[in-house]
C-alpha cells in the first residue's frame, strides 16, 4: 500500500497518496482534495505546486543538478550539439548517426519561411522590439501550417519539431534585420544550425561574415543550456495554452511572450544594464554590495539567486569559463566582465549572500558572452527563445499525449465584495466610477 498523507479538517481526517518520482522526489497528490473536502489549496506563484509529471528534465536545486532525459547538462555542454540535444529532448533518446543526419537535413530543408510572410515584417513599426516581432510571427505560422494541433500528432514528430526549430531561427534573424533596417539574409544549405543563424544575422550586402569556430561553439553551448528547464513560467504558459488544444504555434507564441518578461528571459539583459550602471558609477563594487544588503535600498544584484537552485547553478561555471575564453581570444578584456568577476568574488565571500543561497545563475554570464560576440541586448531574449523551442515542443508533445491530460484551470480564493444589488445610473451618488 502506498504511503498516505493525512489532512484533518473540522475533526474529519482525509487521506491523499504520496507520489514518488524516479529520483526520489515526493509530492502529495491532491487531485481529489476539492471533491472530498470542498477546499482548495492557495499557493501564490505555484511555489509548492506540481502541475504535472514529466520525464523530460530533472532539477535538484539543493545539489545544483540539471539533467535532460537523465543526461547531466555538463556532459551535454561539453560533448553534444544543440541539434543533437534538441533531438534528445523531443524524442527522449540520443539519436543514432543516421537519425541525427536526417534531423539535420530536415532543419536545412525547413529553414526557409514563406515569402508572403515577409510582407508582415514590412508593416511592423521601425522601433518594434525583435521579441515582439518573433512572438507575432511564430503565431502567424499557424496560418501557413494550419494542421499542427493536438489532433495532428499523427504527423511524424521529426517533421513537426524540425519545421518550428528551423523556422524560428530564420524568423529571429529577419526580426533582427528589421530592427536595424537591413534586408533579410537567406539561410544557406551548407551551414549548420548555429552558424546559419550567425550568417543570417551578421551578413549584409556590403559585409561578408565568417563565423569563428569558438563563437559558434559558444552559441551552441548557450543554446544547450537554455533548451529546457522544467516547469518555469514560459513552459507553464505553453502547457496551459496547449491544454485547451490550441495549436503548437499559438502555444509556443505564448511561451515566447512569457519569456519576454524581465523576471524570466530578460534577466540577462538586466544583468548587463546593472554592470553598465556600476561601471558608469566608477566601478565601485563594494558600494553596490552594501546597497544589495541594505533592506531599505531597492537595489538588487541581478543574476544572483534562483527560484529553484539553492546551490550553484551548474550552468554558470561553464559559461564563466566560455566567456573568459572568448575574451582572451578577442579583445582580451571587458570592463563589464571584470566587474562581474569582482561582484561574484565579493558576494561568495560574504555570509549575507552565502547564507541566503544567492549564487550566480545562468543569466549572470550569458549576456557577457552575447556582448563579446557582438549581439545587441535587444536580441538576448530572442536567442533564448530559439534555444528553448525544443524544450517547449517536448513539453507540449508530452502534455497533449497524456491520456489523463485536462485543460488547465486554476482555482482562486475570492476576496471581493459580497452580493449586492444593481443600482440604476440616475440613482447613484458619490464619485463617478468612470465610463
Amino acid at each position: 500500500m502506498s504511503e498516505m498523507a493525512k489532512l484533518e479538517v473540522g475533526g474529519q481526517i482525509y487521506e491523499f497518496p504520496i507520489v514518488v518520482g524516479s529520483e526520489g522526489e515526493r509530492g502529495i497528490d491532491i487531485s481529489t482534495l476539492r471533491g472530498k473536502t470542498g477546499l482548495i489549496t492557495l499557493d501564490v506563484g505555484y511555489v509548492n505546486t506540481g502541475s504535472c509529471t514529466s520525464s523530460i528534465t530533472y532539477i535538484d536545486g539543493e545539489k545544483g543538478i540539471l539533467r535532460y532525459r537523465g543526461i547531466p547538462i555538463e556532459g551535454l555542454a561539453e560533448h553534444s550539439s544543440f541539434v543533437e540535444t534538441a533531438y534528445l529532448l523531443v524524442h527522449g533518446k540520443l539519436p543514432s548517426p543516421n537519425q541525427l543526419d536526417r534531423f539535420s537535413k530536415l532543419l536545412t530543408e525547413f529553414s526557409l519561411i514563406h515569402e508572403d510572410m515577409l510582407q508582415f515584417f514590412a508593416h511592423f513599426p521601425p522601433a518594434s522590439h525583435p521579441m515582439n516581432i518573433l512572438a507575432s510571427m511564430v503565431n502567424t505560422l499557424a496560418a501557413f501550417y494550419p494542421h499542427v494541433d493536438a489532433q495532428s500528432m499523427t504527423e511524424e514528430v521529426d517533421i513537426t519539431a524540425a519545421r518550428l526549430i528551423s523556422k524560428i531561427r530564420t524568423l529571429a534573424a529577419v526580426a533582427y534585420k528589421k530592427s536595424i533596417g537591413e534586408p533579410m539574409v537567406y539561410p544557406r544549405h551548407d551551414l549548420r544550425y548555429c552558424t546559419n543563424l550567425l550568417h543570417m544575422m551578421f551578413t549584409s550586402p556590403v559585409t561578408a561574415y565568417t563565423a569563428d569556430a569558438d563563437v559558434v561553439r559558444a552559441i551552441d553551448m548557450l543554446f544547450i543550456m537554455h533548451a529546457d528547464h522544467e516547469q518555469n513560467c514560459s513552459t507553464s504558459a505553453v502547457r496551459l495554452v496547449g491544454s485547451s488544444q490550441a495549436n503548437l504555434y499559438a502555444s509556443i507564441s505564448s511561451g515566447i511572450t512569457a519569456l519576454w518578461g524581465p523576471l524570466h528571459g530578460g534577466a540577462n539583459q538586466a544583468v548587463m544594464e546593472m554592470l553598465e550602471h556600476i561601471l558608469a558609477d566608477g566601478g565601485n563594487v563594494e558600494k553596490y554590495i552594501d546597497m544589495a544588503k541594505d533592506k531599505d535600498n531597492p537595489f538588487r544584484l541581478m543574476g544572483f539567486g534562483h527560484r529553484v537552485y539553492k546551490n550553484h547553478d551548474p550552468r554558470a561555471k561553464l559559461l564563466k569559463n566560455m566567456c573568459r575564453k572568448l575574451l582572451n581570444k578577442g579583445p582580451g578584456s571587458d570592463p563589464l566582465f571584470d566587474i562581474a568577476l569582482k561582484l561574484e568574488e565579493r558576494a561568495l565571500a560574504d555570509d549575507y549572500f552565502v547564507s541566503r543561497k544567492l549564487f550566480p545563475n545562468v543569466d549572470f554570464y550569458s549576456g557577457l558572452i552575447y556582448r563579446s560576440i557582438g549581439i545587441p541586448t535587444s536580441m538576448f531574449t530572442v536567442l533564448f527563445a530559439i534555444a528553448r523551442t525544443p524544450g517547449w515542443i517536448a513539453q507540449w508533445k508530452e502534455m497533449v499525449s497524456d491520456p489523463d491530460g485536462r485543460i488547465g484551470r486554476p482555482r482562486q480564493i475570492y476576496t471581493g465584495e459580497g452580493a449586492r444589488c444593481y443600482i440604476p445610473l440616475p440613482k447613484r451618488t458619490g464619485e463617478s466610477t468612470g465610463a
